[in-house]
């Protein structure tokens, strides 16, 4: 519905200028909730972000005035805006409901919003007449929340990163079929360059990125909730290509690891949940991924591919391996029009699945698609290759590849142990201080809260500073111990002795599977 000033000439259009002054307004007005006000960084940068949009919408007041342009607002929902949008924030509820404290942060998430239709706005009417209003800034915004958020004191970077995806929107762009359109998806761009100019400066700390990547791991049942909160737009918008093959390829690769190495690659899953994540609502934007079923095919399976080499990429540098997944999207987003020219060429033409079942309705295929991905998704879960039960979760495995020689290993076991003596096991924190003492580490701390919590060969081991590892006191666990160290995502709620021997024994604890003593 266009809107005007209704003055004609050279006086711009103040009331459709209102929008981007209504945005500065309400992050001015937001500025005033305490948590952000009584944070002089982060109070500034909604400060900053407020400033932004209204001297930039003075510019463009005084500019169309002068070239007298009539500016205009049109409505324009798109249904895929408003359907990625609801699947972003469904997942997002879902984790803040298991993990309260992320509510805090939906607020600062309502700021990005503003400030993204206050530059989207902008630069839309600094370079054409029209601003088309309606869903678009929330997947975009959505996105981007998903998978890195800045910390309070440093918010002036996460409004960066919204400024950054839409300069590329607008900016870098190419002639496909026939029209102009944009190269990069606007969240996965920003997110890709943040991340790899904080691998490049070593500030990782600046952001919650290992923190949010944990996160997703804790909520029961998350990789079912991530899959139905997606599946209308599957089914909608021909995308569950992509998502079946990006799942399947790196199940194949997850094997593979394990059939060559004896471990698991990602420790705990096959599909981490944050790529998991990737593949239904980061990596499925139909903008700018390929038109072709065998192109979005292709396209899903390099997903895996390029996670896959970035993961062990930066597993080799010692750089936070969270960054795997954000970082393939824009070199592969560079490639879309390629891709499609190779599926389409007559040596993988008898690999084109279009040919197949050519009378059916668009709609028909995208559901038949869905239907592969819902049976690839159950089969997967029955695998255990995906969910909240995985072999990898069991500390046998990696107790023995870590006295094969395993570091990998080693740094997951001592992770878990740590873990095992902060859940209160007096076993776990002696064989965490075991471990560290291997590592010509300190030990005192975890001897002590283990004889804390009564496990006697802890006891033994305090104050034994000289005493090589091999030499320190141990036993196996008690029965206390149990129900804590054999639990995995899942808690173990089991208290009988021999229900939990049981459990220990097939998941190979050395000498419990004679039962209880």
């Amino acid at each position: 519905m266009p809107a005007g000033d209704g003055s004609g000439g050279g006086r711009a259009p103040r009331h459709v200028l209102a929008l981007p002054i209504a945005a500065a307004l309400a992050l001015l007005a937001e500025a005033l909730w305490p948590p952000i006000r009584e944070d002089p960084r982060t109070l500034a940068a909604f400060i900053g972000a407020a400033g932004t949009l209204a001297l930039w919408t003075g510019w463009l007041h005084v500019a169309a005035r002068r070239a007298g342009r009539r500016l205009v607002l049109q409505r324009a929902i798109h249904k895929h805006h408003w359907v990625q949008a609801l699947a972003q924030l469904a997942v997002l509820t879902y984790l803040a409901l298991h993990l309260r404290y992320l509510f805090g942060y939906f607020p600062l998430i309502a700021a990005q919003l503003l400030f993204a239709y206050g530059v989207d706005s902008l630069l839309t009417w600094s370079r054409r007449d029209a601003y088309r209003l309606g869903f678009g800034p929330f997947p975009v915004v959505l996105s981007i929340n998903l998978f890195l958020w800045f910390r309070p004191e440093w918010f002036h970077w996460q409004f960066a990163m919204v400024l950054v995806g839409y300069l590329a929107k607008e900016f870098i762009r190419w002639n496909r079929d026939g029209r102009s359109a944009h190269i990069f998806n606007p969240s996965s761009f920003p997110l890709a360059v943040f991340s790899l100019a904080l691998l490049l400066t070593g500030t990782t700390g600046l952001t919650f990125g290992p923190e949010l990547a944990t996160a997703y791991s804790r909520p029961p049942n998350i990789y079912l909730v991530i899959f139905l909160a997606a599946l209308p737009g599957q089914i909608l918008f021909g995308v569950a290509r992509m998502t079946l093959a990006a799942a399947v390829t790196m199940y194949l690769i997850a094997t593979a690891y394990f059939e060559a190495t004896g471990l698991h690659l990602f420790f705990d899953t096959a599909i981490p949940v944050p790529v998991f994540l990737g593949m239904h609502l980061l990596l499925t934007d139909p903008s700018t991924s390929p038109r072709s079923e065998l192109g979005r095919l292709g396209f899903g399976a390099l997903y895996a591919i390029g996670t896959f080499g970035f993961y062990l990429l930066l597993s080799a540098v010692g750089a936070p391996t969270f960054f795997d997944k954000l970082l393939p999207l824009p070199l592969m987003n560079l490639m879309v029009r390629r891709i499609d020219r190779l599926a389409a060429s007559k040596p993988l033409a008898w690999l084109d699945p279009g040919r197949l079942g050519r009378g059916a309705s668009r709609l028909g295929r995208n559901v038949a698609y869905t239907a592969l991905w819902a049976a690839a998704f159950v089969g997967l879960s029955g695998a255990q290759a995906i969910g909240d039960r995985h072999p990898g979760q069991a500390l046998p495995l990696w107790d023995r590849a870590c006295a094969e020689g395993s570091a990998r290993a080693c740094g997951y076991a001592l992770l878990r142990k740590a873990t095992f003596c902060a859940n209160r096991s007096g076993w776990g924190c002696n064989a965490w201080g075991i471990q560290l003492r291997r590592s010509g580490r300190p030990a005192d701390r975890a001897f002590a809260r283990g004889c804390e919590l009564g496990f006697d060969p802890a006891c033994e081991n305090v104050g034994r500073t000289g005493v090589p590892a091999d030499a320190l006191a141990r036993a196996r666990p008690t029965l206390a111990d149990l129900p804590i160290v054999l639990s995995g995502k899942i808690p173990v709620r089991a208290r009988d002795p021999e229900a939990l021997y049981a459990i220990a024994c097939e998941q190979g604890w050395p000498g419990t599977c004679e039962g209880p003593p």
